[in-house]
């Protein structure tokens, strides 16, 4: 069971997260601010491990010309068994928008807003800095506009 405390601690974290990824805030080593070292992140562009997902996590960002992602409906539950660990799942409506050469090459007259309704789960561990993301994963539920070209792997 998580304390008031940690929920709080948490709820900032994902706060902070996202504030960095719509503004592009990757200076330095800023993926240790958000996940462990080995964390793992499966998303619609494929599944990564430790810095490679932190290296996917930002490009995914840096594919686009902007996002936003707004997040509502944050649900935090600690593990009875290890006060350590915990899990989280929150809606999310993330909107991007191309960059106009992305467009050009995907063809005349498209929408340059690609915006997807989806759900994040994510496995927490406090770690001495505080609590870090181990696991995230987001799952589209619905999509409107110009989708993205992803990996042949990930398609």
């Amino acid at each position: 069971m998580t304390s008031e405390e940690d929920e709080r601690a948490i709820t900032v974290l994902v706060g902070r997260f996202f504030r960095a990824l719509n503004e592009r805030r990757f200076e330095g080593d800023w993926g240790s601010d958000y996940f462990t070292d080995d964390v793992k992140a499966e998303s619609p562009h494929g599944t990564a491990v430790g810095a490679a997902a932190v290296r996917q996590s930002q490009q995914a960002v840096e594919d686009w010309a902007a996002i936003q992602y707004m997040n509502t409906d944050l649900l935090v539950e600690g593990d009875a068994a290890d006060p350590d660990a915990a899990t989280a799942s929150w809606n999310s409506l993330m909107t991007h928008i191309h960059h106009e050469a992305t467009l050009r090459k995907l063809g005349e007259g498209l929408d340059p807003l690609f915006t997807v309704g989806g759900v994040w789960d994510v496995d927490l561990r406090r770690t001495a800095d505080g609590w870090r993301f181990s696991r995230t994963s987001v799952r589209p539920v619905w999509m409107s506009g110009t989708a993205p070209q992803l990996p042949a792997a990930a398609e």
